[in-house]
């Protein structure tokens, strides 16, 4: 059978009637637009994660976001491989599926399914605080953020059923601005407010070191200060020459977002103290940039920049929100396509030509998720820790089917190849998906002891997700026809 009449609509065309016979999602995204969805995504979590990281870590956050940066940069590396031999959507569920079969696949997509059902949640979780600058409640106000939240998702549901396209230029226009000002408030906050000896004291002073454990959790919470890596391979399908232009793009992202984070984290602990920027209720944890702002010593310079990063900081973590769901729509579509989950979530809607089965059921669970907001302080810490179970573990995939692909078929054509291999009984094995592998799977494991919310949820969505497959693949008979 032709690719022609093997192909089906990808998510997020909009279908009219009468469409030529041999439509395709058009390769029209470069670099720039690669770029700024991407850095839409990882860039975004710098407005939560901080304080989220803060929560556990305390003065330790700067060290642990290095650290947590150094694993990030393995990973950018590893998906940089990874999607310039298999320019298609489904990120690291596709590089699985190529490296270890379909099941493997499919572990590793529903993985990411998890992390992107919390960035879903805690994105639109954290849009209230920041908003608290126009109206108080927004922050103070369990209840009203917490319904805020909720309509945020409800709201982007309808607009992603209907179809709504991502603008590109949109996305470019915020991630510029978005840098900009980023870049402005660390090079602000290096003038009027870093002080080496109150950093030094709000790290290292006595009841602001964390517990070892605490640490180690810090380091796996840091993780969700890079949601959305993911995102350039889920585009892969859109893109021009994406063998080139997807590994470029990723590395335009290791150091911007490096250079944000590593600033921004120095000058928050010089602006206050890691207790007050890790306290969800009554300091800056869900909004710590919005916490740096109010730090400067000039009103005029707050006046700028309080209203600057409440509006920012909406916008970026809705458009972070809405990713979510988008990337929701196209794994959901990869993985039907590969018959790895039922055809029913690649139906598309008869009026709108959009997947909307899998947008309505991913985004009514991450409603679900932000329902104990009500009544429950710690939700903040437990949307991120069940983030870092799904990301984590579809990043160790990740590298273990890089390494995988390396040993098999070593013959594939690699457009990007990661240097500093190690040879190991012939075969060329790139040392940062090694560490990569044990770092991350380490973490998953430390993430899994110390959080029973993210291990009980987390488990339970994998084990669910894995009986649903096999039940499917021995109603379908595909298990002799895929191996299992």
């Amino acid at each position: 059978m032709s690719k022609d009449r093997d192909w089906r609509p990808k998510p997020g065309d909009r279908f009219i009637r009468r469409l030529p016979r041999r439509y395709r999602l058009r390769r029209v995204l470069g670099v720039p637009a690669l770029f700024s969805a991407g850095y839409g995504n990882v860039g975004s979590s710098i407005y939560y994660a901080l304080g989220i990281v803060a929560l556990v870590a305390l003065g330790a956050t700067p060290i642990v976001l290095g650290i947590a940066g150094i694993l990030f940069i393995f990973t950018a590396l590893t998906y940089a491989e990874g999607t310039a031999m298999f320019p298609e959507s489904g990120g690291s569920a596709s590089f699985a599926r190529h490296g270890f079969g379909s099941m493997v696949g499919f572990i590793s997509g529903w993985a990411l399914l998890l992390s992107y059902v919390a960035t879903i949640a805690i994105s639109a979780y954290t849009i209230p605080p920041y908003l608290g600058y126009f109206w108080e409640p927004f922050k103070s106000s369990a209840i009203v953020g917490t319904i805020t939240s909720i309509g945020i998702i409800l709201f982007l549901l309808v607009l992603n059923i209907r179809g709504v396209e991502e603008s590109s230029r949109i996305n470019i226009l915020f991630a510029f601005v978005d840098i900009v000002t980023q870049i402005s408030i660390i090079i602000l906050g290096f003038l009027f407010i870093f002080n080496l000896d109150i950093l030094t004291q709000n790290m290292f002073g006595e009841g602001n070191w964390p517990k070892f454990p605490d640490l180690i959790f810090g380091i796996a919470l840091a993780s969700l200060a890079y949601t959305g890596i993911e995102t350039v391979s889920q585009m892969a399908d859109e893109t021009r020459r994406p063998q080139v232009r997807a590994p470029k793009a990723l590395m335009y992202m290791i150091f911007f977002v490096l250079l944000i984070f590593s600033g921004i984290s120095m000058v928050a602990l010089s602006a206050m103290s890691p207790q007050i920027l890790g306290d969800s209720i009554h300091g800056w944890a869900r909004d710590p940039v919005a916490g740096i702002a109010a730090s400067f010593p000039s009103e005029g310079l707050t006046a700028i920049y309080m209203p600057l990063v409440a509006i920012l900081a909406g916008s970026i973590l809705l458009i972070a929100t809405n990713a979510g769901i988008m990337g929701i729509s196209r794994l959901t579509f990869s993985l039907g396509e590969h018959r790895q989950i039922p055809s029913v979530f690649s139906r598309i809607h008869p009026r709108f030509g959009t997947p909307y089965i899998p947008i309505v059921l991913f985004c009514v669970i991450a409603l679900v998720l932000l329902l104990p907001g009500f009544f429950a302080s710690n939700l903040f810490a437990h949307l991120g820790s069940l983030y870092t179970f799904g990301s984590l573990l579809s990043f160790g995939f990740a590298h273990a089917s890089i390494l995988i692909l390396r040993i098999r078929k070593p013959g594939l054509d690699r457009p990007f190849k990661i240097k500093f291999n190690v040879n190991i009984r012939g075969k060329d094995l790139p040392l940062t998906s090694i560490i990569g592998l044990g770092v991350t799977l380490s973490i998953w494991v430390v993430i899994m002891v110390v959080e029973p919310v993210s291990r009980w949820v987390g488990l339970g969505w994998m084990l669910l997700g894995i009986l649903g497959y096999i039940i499917y693949q021995r109603r379908k008979g595909l298990f002799s026809e895929e191996g299992g």
